[in-house]
């Protein structure tokens, strides 16, 4: 047991945040701090794994990507654009046509980002890469990137209890992951089914498998799309132990989507936005 004097010196790097694009969302008090858990929360095609890609792109930070849900071809094509600016579509063109070299250098920048492409990690698997990654480097990563966290193989599910069990012990397991690699661990995860369409903000409530009570922080997202396939994605902050948090989803900060270089960009400089 420790003082909260020796406690000052125990912290070490534990509660930093890390380098963060999301602007208006830090004026809602929202920081991706080391030591935590944090998800975020949308339907299908929303555009949470562009959060996590454009979060982990920024800042040229260590982190470890688990993209279960995404292929190599779209990590690379995707995080490429967002790293030069490119046209996303030009660059999946080099990238399919072997003529990718003018993107190298750029990549090489990032060289501390790594991912693994595994359709259905272990836990085993996770802490594998980890210590992996911890040998190469001689730290952990500053940032953890789970995507999603049901591609978490954690065993046979039989029921829903089993299964919202299952992902609560999960949610407990990447937090002790969070605090004993002093890495901000983030989390992407589902809707329950009413809120899967993405069109109305999505509160506290409407997580899939009920898994609030164990993450600092929790972000849901849902979108706007106008006549002209422009893209706004809202992010409520619906837990945030730190700071500001709205469980009902209706406080948002908002960010369009650049369909070109797939960077997420300030819409204006309001300190929050509101929906009825």
């Amino acid at each position: 047991m420790f003082s909260l004097n020796q406690s000052v010196h125990l912290r070490g790097s534990v509660g930093e945040p890390i380098p963060s694009p999301y602007k208006a969302l830090q004026r809602l008090g929202v920081e991706f701090r080391r030591g935590e858990l944090s998800i975020v929360v949308a339907g299908p095609g929303t555009g949470k794994s562009l959060f996590a890609e454009f979060l982990a792109m920024h800042g040229n930070i260590p982190v470890l990507y688990f993209s279960a849900d995404s292929t190599a071809a779209t990590q690379v094509s995707r995080c490429t654009s967002m790293i030069t600016g490119a046209d996303s579509k030009t660059v999946k063109r080099a990238l399919l046509d072997n003529e990718f070299e003018e993107y190298e250098d750029a990549l090489g920048e990032r060289w501390w980002v790594r991912f693994n492409y595994a359709a259905r990690p272990s836990q085993e698997e996770l802490e594998t890469n980890l210590l992996c990654y911890l040998e190469i480097f001689g730290l952990f990563p500053h940032l953890i990137v789970v995507d999603n966290v049901t591609n978490v193989n954690t065993g046979d599910i039989g029921d829903a209890e089993s299964y919202t069990f299952g992902l609560e012990s999960l949610c407990e397991y990447l937090s002790e992951m969070a605090r004993v690699t002093s890495s901000h661990v983030l989390g992407l995860h589902h809707t329950t089914g009413e809120h899967s369409d993405g069109l109305k903000p999505i509160p506290l409530s409407g997580i899939k498998g009920k898994i609030g009570r164990v993450p600092s922080l929790i972000i849901t997202i849902h979108k706007e799309i106008d006549g002209m396939d422009s893209r706004i994605l809202n992010m409520s902050p619906v837990k945030n132990r730190e700071d500001f948090e709205d469980s009902s989803g209706n406080t948002f900060a908002s960010y369009r989507l650049n369909r070109s270089n797939l960077r997420l960009e300030e819409i204006d400089d309001d300190l929050m936005a509101y929906s009825g």
